[in-house]
């Protein structure tokens, strides 16, 4: 498995994760798209907001992170949000829930 995380923070961060949130299932659809995808998730924090992607191998994450560029700037050029700061690594260990588990 590999992991990207982006963190967003600073100027217009706020209205950039509202904008994620409110248009989940495109950003759902976009990203679970990508080949090799296991799982996404967003995190609000009180700084803004970072994203965890892992997939199968590392083109994975660098197309989901390529899919996450062109989204933006088709959907959130208006934001002028700084760019992420991107952290990525192999993943030796991943546990995920068990079907029919809630969080």
């Amino acid at each position: 498995m590999h992991v990207m995380i982006r963190s967003y923070a600073g100027k217009g961060v706020e209205e950039l994760t509202k904008l994620l949130i409110s248009r989940r299932s495109e950003v759902e659809k976009l990203i679970s798209g990508v080949p090799g995808f296991v799982s996404y998730d967003l995190v609000e924090t009180k700084d803004g907001c970072f994203t965890v992607t892992v997939c199968t191998d590392k083109a994975g994450t660098d197309r989901s992170l390529a899919v996450a560029k062109e989204w933006l700037k088709a959907n959130a050029a208006h934001i002028s949000a700084a760019a992420p700061t991107v952290s990525e690594g192999k993943a030796h260990i991943h546990i995920g829930a068990k079907a029919g588990a809630h969080a």
